[in-house]
């Protein structure tokens, strides 16, 4: 699937402001349908292969790791406005697309997740010695580990809803603001808020705003499939650390000038 680059002023002073206070926007309308359902079309196609990235359930596709190697399409997919301007203006020019996942919840087979906020980073190397970097794991082959704070304040999650998102397929719910109170959970959900979708709205938020996942509705026939990228500022790590992908931006930008 090819999605033309769209350049231009992209007027996101208020979703600039909402994502400073509260630690998330959402982009409406990025994607038209048409183009969504292209690129669902294109994405299921690449996880029907068999692989250790690809997470089933009697058969059924419900995550994937490693996207940037399962379906290359991804490393370029999100390069639209306003989704550009908005990751400049938050992470400079020289931010970098490191890592990207996907999650359904197939009809009849939902499930949901806590309250938590997204710590760990996929790296070349987790057992270099380090005061910053911890509890290193392994997820689907590739190394992963628990960021230092700072690090992770200059990240930002693409969300891109492949799906409409409502109160019956299993939406996210979050803590606005939260993400000022650094790495700590809190489980008092006073303020806390359901986020709702249309299919081609992307949500962009930090990584340090606590959220938690609701299961779908019982009898609901609706998906729920979002592609989850994750951007850094940052493209050099502390203490011998690297991504294990770091997609620079200039680069993508350069590559299409070439090809144009």
């Amino acid at each position: 699937m090819t999605l033309d680059l769209i350049a231009g002023e992209s007027g996101l002073q208020p979703e600039l402001q909402e994502f400073a206070r509260d630690g998330f926007a959402m982009l409406t309308s990025v994607f038209s349908r048409a183009e969504i359902d292209m690129l669902t079309a294109e994405l299921t196609d690449a996880l029907a292969k068999p692989g250790a990235s690809v997470l089933r359930r009697d058969d059924i596709v419900y995550a994937a790791r490693n996207l940037i190697q399962v379906w290359p399409q991804a490393v370029s997919v999100w390069r639209r406005q306003p989704v550009i301007d908005f990751l400049r203006q938050v992470l400079g020019r020289q931010f970098g697309l490191v890592r990207v996942l996907f999650f359904d919840k197939p009809p009849e087979q939902t499930w949901s997740l806590p309250w938590h906020k997204d710590l760990t980073i996929a790296v070349r190397n987790n057992q270099l010695p380090s005061s910053r970097f911890r509890h290193p794991t392994t997820k689907a082959g590739v190394p992963h580990t628990e960021a230092p704070e700072d690090l992770l304040e200059n990240m930002v999650t693409a969300r891109i809803h492949l799906d409409d998102v409502s109160m019956t397929n299993g939406p996210t719910r979050v803590q606005p603001g939260s993400h000022r109170a650094g790495k700590s959970v809190s489980f008092d959900e006073t303020g806390s808020r359901t986020l709702t979708a249309n299919q081609g709205d992307v949500l962009c938020i930090r990584p340090l705003v606590a959220h938690c996942s609701l299961p779908s509705a019982i009898g609901t026939k609706q998906h729920r499939r979002i592609l989850h990228l994750e951007f850094a500022g940052t493209p050099e790590l502390p203490d011998g650390y690297a991504w294990h992908d770091c997609i620079r931006s200039e680069s993508l930008e350069m590559e299409g000038m070439r090809s144009a």
